[in-house]
């Protein structure tokens, strides 16, 4: 396990004057991390009024709620007089169609900025994640803030972050005046489903020949800790958030219990791809490489600006380990009770066996048809 030497926190500072509170808004916010951070917002004697747009309403009754799409331009008359914007209306989800992901994403994203900057917000943080900076074997291990974003479109969702990265770097020489902040996030852990959380709700973790895997974490409640920094504007620019330190693979397997299965490239990447194209499976093989390949990073900015995770990787996998007890997943799929109790009789080859059954399954399907 690796990790950097511990810091000493910042000391608080006392509240500033009403005068001086920021008007808050945060798109996205009945669910999730949004919903974390408007509860955060609301309690802090830092802010002066929150603003939560969402489709439906939230719990936090202390915020002013109004619903609507995000992709509505009348959004903008429900932002004006809020400082400062924070969109979390993005959908990532394994099972939306991606076409339509993609299109709810980017339109949000683009329609948020352009209103925000029409009425005169200065600032928008928005949030992707550290899957921007891609999985590749010459990573360097943990990532600077400011390293190139290296990532392709191949990953689930990666191709959408993509496009927001870009519109948050298009947006101030748009709009003179706007500043936008970046928030990545490392593997998010917390009431979360993605390609990476179902990795852990197999029988055998996935392990590719002569891959070099690191996993760091990020529990959903210190992104949301993150989140309130970036909008406070104690720390500003591309911030990447997670725990402190990595864990090395074969740390994973001795904290989880969960024994290694190793496949060569060629049948991995193989398998994943086939399943995908034939719609048995939710994820493309290009996320394959985040569980091969190192994407750690430093969160150096958020560190200097005093900012220290409560989570340590080692308790945000327990937590997913938690999360993922009863959910029996193969090659990204998740499988029904009766599957996973065929399956589990498989033993050490489960993921070929299953991968198999899958596709024979589809191959008689069409026959069918």
């Amino acid at each position: 396990m690796s990790s950097p030497d511990p810091e000493v926190r910042a000391p608080r500072t006392d509240p500033p004057p009403a005068a001086h509170r920021p008007v808050i808004a945060v798109t996205g916010a009945a669910s999730g991390v949004g919903a974390l951070l408007t509860r955060r917002l609301t309690a802090s004697e830092e802010v002066k009024q929150v603003v939560a747009v969402d489709e439906r309403r939230g719990d936090a009754a202390e915020a002013h709620w109004h619903i609507l799409d995000v992709r509505d331009p009348a959004i903008a008359e429900k932002l004006r007089g809020a400082d400062v914007v924070v969109h979390l209306a993005v959908d990532l989800d394994l099972e939306t169609d991606p076409g339509a992901r993609t299109a709810y994403n980017v339109r949000g994203t683009q329609t948020v900025l352009t209103a925000a900057a029409a009425v005169g917000v200065r600032r928008v943080v928005l949030c992707t994640s550290a899957m921007v900076y891609g999985a590749l074997p010459d990573n360097d291990v943990p990532l600077a803030e400011d390293a190139e974003l290296r990532a392709t479109a191949e990953a689930t969702g990666v191709g959408d972050l993509l496009e927001i990265e870009h519109l948050a770097r298009r947006a101030p020489r748009a709009h003179p005046g706007l500043n936008v902040t970046v928030v990545r996030p490392t593997v998010l852990v917390g009431g979360t489903d993605t390609a990476l959380t179902r990795y852990f709700e197999s029988p055998r973790l996935l392990v590719v020949a002569g891959s070099r895997p690191a996993w760091q974490f990020c529990h959903v409640e210190d992104l949301a800790s993150a989140l309130e920094y970036a909008a406070l504007e104690r720390v500003e620019g591309e911030i990447a958030v997670g725990c402190d330190g990595w864990l090395e693979q074969e740390d994973v397997e001795e904290l989880s219990g969960i024994r290694r299965m190793e496949l060569p490239s060629a049948v991995a990447l193989g398998a994943a791809s086939r399943l995908h194209r034939l719609g048995l499976t939710p994820s493309p093989a290009g996320d394959l490489a985040y569980t091969m390949y190192p994407w750690v990073v430093s969160g150096s900015r958020l560190h200097e600006a005093g900012w220290r995770p409560e989570w340590t990787n080692e308790e945000v996998l327990a937590a997913l380990l938690e999360e993922a007890a009863g959910r029996h997943t193969v090659a990204g799929r998740r499988l029904g009770r009766k599957d996973a109790t065929t399956l589990g009789a498989a033993g050490a080859t489960v993921a070929l066996v299953g991968t198999a059954a899958l596709v024979r399954r589809a191959r008689k399907a069409r026959r069918r048809m």
